[in-house]
């Protein structure tokens, strides 16, 4: 795709100081009428974000989700506030009304910027760093679109980070990431203002942040001031003309022009008082009421949004022309872009279900290579475990060669989850990180971030248990799986095996509103067979067993069923994953005894409801806080595992037939 140039309509310098004072002012505003928020980022760097705007964002107000867009990403979220300024002066729906609202219950203006809550808005930021990791990730999927669609992909993305951006360890590992598959059009502003929440930048950091993005592979430049707008616009320039990854360092001072504040972290995280702000105003010459955007700004922005829409026009003439001449791909890319399955997905999936034991991870092998030959939008990759977690998936993506839908994300965790997020978000794409379960603790704050933005990741998180054996207990999650039905959002499954797992993808890729967690298991399983109870797409569980009422239990010598030992109420177990085979195990047994028995894989706990009117006992090689308040006995393992062959690992914890009978014997002993 040729690149859509903006036509000649540059502000004059008078326009920009007066927009960029508007841009200023309206974020003093806000705060001040919050009470609350962050004045000094939005202050400083208003020069550089009105530059940006005004000059090199590709954009249209009146259509946000133009698939391609650029994009533009205020990592530095705390300064929410200049966003929003930005959004409003620019026309997109975001009446002065919400600007007045900032920071209130229900507004589109909550303190840091909230994918789904603003037009606008590309992805949640505040949590510093992710917000540089989800502008890789944006930029990671424009170069793989750009290789699958030339005709009709040719963005940028463009990010601005603050100091906090750059200390937090994410932010090394996205940058290098970035640098290594050289992501020309990846362009980032540094808002380098020396200040941190607790004062003074140089009290905790002295890097060399310029020479360490050069080091990653990056196109470097110094802005010396940052109020210089013909300077940062040059600099765009010559990053928009660079094959690699941009990193410009723009010298700005927080609370720019605030007497006795800027300069200092003052500034940072509290309103500046209405004495300072008339101050300021005064200094500026700015005498308009609180809120008030001058007619000439006003006029600027609104020829500048015509013109955006006016690139769009031509992107849709050109997305006709696509169309006309590869109807097949074109309607790929709507597809895609509107995350549909193809109709063959699920025959694939149920293809993969065999007769031997295998570890759910080669299960999920077979589900993910099926769905692969039907999905090409599936992409994704792992933390250098792509072998183990069982997530190969053909040729990785290389600088020279973007087609690809492999991943390689090196040792990465957090960065990985973050970039996968910035590629969800960007659209076109179905993507999967993997690691092993116990390392879901590195990447948990990028899991956070994809169930609150409801983005579809899945996460393909393998070794599931104590099972995992000789590496020991750094390696063997117990309280892992609890932690991760915690999250709001994120559905977590744990299949049992083939059968299930494939059920568990089939689950996880029809979900479009939220991430998924697959739990799987580092050693084989045996296929169980197991009954779907299901009713539409309303499933409590499975049955891995047959109902308490089918007689199924031990029967007479004439073939008429044995009398059931005598106890109050019959026997649910419920297990999860590898465990459930013990469970089955353990049922035949009880079984033997003339229990009524039945088990119940809950490949989904949150699915489960358990029946009151029988004894309820849960199995699980893992922590047993939530289990204990759904059933009368819960099995599992609240401490830290061994290191030893997995086997003995988890028969020294109890996972074996004999040790889960005497503790369910012992229950039901003392059971009424």
């Amino acid at each position: 795709m040729t690149e859509v140039l903006r036509p000649a309509f540059v502000p004059s310098a008078d326009t920009d100081q007066l927009a960029v004072d508007t841009l200023r002012f309206l974020a003093a505003d806000m705060v001040e009428a919050a009470r609350s928020g962050h004045p000094g980022m939005p202050m400083g760097a208003a020069p550089m974000a009105w530059t940006l705007w005004s000059r090199h964002l590709r954009h249209d107000p009146a259509d946000p989700d133009w698939a391609d867009r650029d994009r533009f990403v205020l990592s530095a979220g705390h300064g929410s506030a200049l966003l929003y300024g930005l959004l409003h002066l620019f026309g997109y729906d975001l009446p002065v009304a919400q600007l007045r609202r900032f920071r209130q219950c229900g507004s589109a203006t909550p303190g840091h910027p909230e994918f789904g809550d603003t037009p606008g808005v590309e992805c949640t930021t505040g949590p510093l760093g992710q917000g540089l990791a989800m502008a890789v990730g944006m930029a990671l999927a424009e170069r793989m679109s750009a290789a699958r669609y030339p005709e009709v992909t040719g963005h940028r993305t463009y990010a601005i980070v603050g100091d906090g951006c750059l200390m937090e360890g994410v932010s090394h590992e996205v940058a290098s990431f970035a640098g290594h598959l050289g992501l020309g059009g990846l362009i980032v502003l540094w808002d380098d203002n020396e200040i941190t929440i607790d004062g003074a930048v140089g009290r905790s950091c002295s890097d060399d942040q310029v020479a360490r993005f050069a080091a990653y592979g990056w196109h470097t430049e110094v802005v010396a001031d940052g109020t210089d707008i013909a300077a940062i616009d040059a600099a765009l320039n010559r990053a928009k003309d660079d094959a690699r990854p941009s990193f410009l360092a723009v010298r700005t001072v927080i609370g720019h022009g605030a007497p006795g504040v800027a300069g200092t972290s003052k500034a940072h995280g509290a309103p500046l008082g209405a004495e300072q702000l008339a101050q300021a105003k005064a200094l500026a010459g700015w005498t308009l009421p609180p809120f008030t955007v001058p007619d000439e700004v006003a006029a600027t922005c609104a020829v500048l949004a015509e013109l955006g829409a006016e690139q769009h026009t031509t992107w849709l003439d050109e997305f006709a022309r696509f169309d006309a001449q590869s109807p097949d791909r074109a309607a790929e890319f709507r597809r895609t872009r509107a995350r549909l399955l193809p109709s063959a997905l699920a025959a694939a999936l149920e293809s993969v279900v065999a007769q031997a034991p295998r570890a759910t991870r080669q299960s999920s092998q077979a589900c993910l290579t099926a769905a692969l030959a039907t999905m090409p939008e599936l992409v994704g990759g792992s933390a250098d475990l792509a072998g183990s977690t069982g997530t190969s998936c053909g040729e990785v993506v290389t600088r020279e060669d973007f087609s690809r839908s492999a991943i390689a994300f090196g040792i990465r965790e957090f960065g990985m989850a973050a970039i996968l997020n910035g590629m969800s978000l960007h659209g076109g794409f179905r993507v999967f990180g993997s690691t092993f379960l116990v390392f879901a603790d590195y990447l948990r704050p990028a899991l956070r971030l994809s169930a609150l933005m409801r983005q579809p990741v899945i996460y393909v998180l393998t070794h599931d248990s104590i099972a995992v054996g000789e590496d020991g207990p750094t390696h063997q999650p117990v309280e892992q799986v609890e932690s991760l039905r915690l999250i709001p959002g994120l559905q977590v499954l744990r299949p049992a095996d083939d059968a299930e797992t494939a059920l568990a993808w089939e689950l996880a890729l029809t979900r479009i509103d939220g991430p998924t967690a697959l739990i799987l298991s580092r050693q084989a399983l045996p296929q169980l067979n197991i009954t779907s109870d299901r009713v539409g797409e309303s499933w409590p569980a499975t049955l891995a067993t047959p109902s308490l009422d089918d007689h199924s239990g031990p029967m007479e010598p004439d073939g008429t069923p044995r009398a059931s030992v005598a106890v109050a109420r019959a026997i649910e177990i419920v297990a999860t994953g590898s465990e459930v085979a013990l469970a089955v195990a353990v049922a035949e047994q009880l079984r033997a005894q003339g229990y009524d028995v039945r088990v119940i894989s809950a490949l989904d706990r949150t699915r489960f409801t358990p029946d009151p009117s029988v004894h309820t006992i849960s199995i699980e090689a893992g922590s047993t806080a939530g289990w204990k308040a759904a059933v009368d006995l819960a099995i599992g393992i609240d401490g830290f595992g061994h290191s030893g062959p997995g086997d003995e690992v988890m028969a020294h914890h109890g996972f074996t037939v004999a040790a889960a009978l005497a503790r369910i014997r012992e229950y039901l002993h003392g059971a009424p």
